[in-house]
């Protein structure tokens, strides 16, 4: 067989090719699509700006003051979904394990974190600040917290900038009230 040959069979190969797929391919570029949502919307900065605002006018408006926001978010425990509150924690998953007997990683294990003495988990090395903080995560410590960590406890080591939405907030606190042998009740 010589060259002009081989490339004869490989023309007629690849011909077969295009007339078997290519129709196919070309109706399914064209055929059965109509106009879909994407499955996530990016926010857009004006747009989210405005939405993150509202709501916190919505829920909050006097939380000028970490305690106003604490006692907004305290406020909406009650109505508070612990479904919403565990997906928007995978936003914490990067740093913190939340099940029980799990070891730290970057942030402390949550487990049982509600009302938990403040800087008490075994095995994790907190900053100065947070142990100079002492107390305990009630409702309303954790909502200080999440809604500004660097503002509430200077000096920590949590480098996440908190939850600027009271809602989102009440949710992580609900799931958070979850993780435990026997569950916190929220606030009525």
């Amino acid at each position: 067989m010589d060259e002009f040959e081989f490339t004869k069979i490989a023309g007629a190969v690849l011909a077969a090719l295009l007339l078997i797929f290519g129709p196919r391919a070309a109706i399914e570029m064209n055929v059965g699509h109509s106009d879909e949502k994407p499955g996530y919307v990016l926010p857009s900065g004006a747009a989210e700006g405005a939405k993150t605002a509202a709501a916190t006018e919505t829920a909050a408006p006097s939380a000028a003051t970490p305690e106003a926001a604490a006692k907004a978010v305290v406020a909406l425990l009650p109505k508070a979904d612990p479904a919403n509150g565990k997906a928007t924690f995978k936003k914490c998953q990067s740093c913190h394990v939340s099940e029980k007997g799990k070891k730290p990683t970057v942030g402390p294990n949550l487990w049982d974190v509600v009302n938990r003495a403040r800087a008490s988990y075994p095995g994790f090395t907190y900053s100065d600040a947070m142990k100079a903080k002492g107390g305990n995560w009630s409702f309303e410590e954790l909502a200080k917290f999440l809604h500004n960590p660097k503002e509430y406890v200077p000096g920590t080591k949590m480098v996440f900038s908190g939850l600027p939405n009271p809602a989102d907030e009440a949710d992580v606190i609900a799931y958070l009230a979850t993780l435990a042998d026997t569950p916190v009740p929220l606030p009525k």
